[in-house]
């Protein structure tokens, strides 16, 4: 029997092939309907696993997707924006205002995680954004500490720590991590001490 994201995975394969049906993929982000929303930023977000290149004409009309009222659309754009990150990533610093909104989102988890490994991404890339972005990623570090999401969130950070960091965000992460790299237990220990590792040997 298929799943949902097995038929997302088939739609996205036939999607990425064809400009038509990805322009029109990328047009029912803005549909007056909630589930057709949903549905195709599943469909986008799949697609920018595949081949993210392929969404550089169409970034602002999924930056501009992060303004619908429904958490799952905004999660799976974030998602989609953070493969585009590689391809284009000033089209991506348009939506760090959205993302900021999905970060501190107090009714779901999931948008709230989808933020933090965007920023991670954009905040990689340049010293500039990473001075941009940290402050967001370090309020998110201390709201979530402990939260479900946690754990994948620190995956992000150690994406984060071996990007193209300012010295004062290496310095900063750093102290941020020290806590938990000699407190911490079990992953929690073993992603901080990784993560300092990767910013003392910059």
């Amino acid at each position: 029997m298929s799943t949902r994201a097995d038929d997302v995975k088939q739609i996205a394969a036939t999607t990425v092939e064809s400009e038509e049906r990805l322009a029109a993929c990328v047009d029912a982000l803005a549909a007056s309907a909630r589930r057709d929303r949903q549905n195709a930023a599943s469909v986008v977000a799949a697609v920018a696993r595949i081949d993210a290149q392929k969404l550089v004409p169409y970034g602002t009309q999924i930056v501009e997707a992060l303004e619908v009222p429904e958490a799952q659309t905004r999660w799976e754009v974030l998602d989609a924006l953070t493969e585009l990150c590689a391809f284009d990533s000033r089209v991506c610093d348009k939506a760090v205002d959205g993302a900021e909104g999905a970060l501190f989102d107090e009714d779901s988890g999931p948008l709230r995680l989808a933020a933090m490994k965007f920023l991670c991404r954009l905040g990689s890339t340049t010293p500039a954004r990473s001075d941009k972005a940290w402050g967001l990623i370090d309020e998110g570090i201390q709201c979530y500490h402990g939260d479900l999401e946690f754990n994948e969130m620190l995956n992000a950070l150690v994406d984060f720590s071996n990007g193209k960091l300012s010295p004062t965000v290496k310095e900063e992460l750093a102290e941020r991590m020290r806590f938990d790299s000699t407190n911490g237990k079990g992953i929690l220990k073993k992603r901080a001490l990784v993560i300092i590792e990767n910013l003392e040997s910059k």
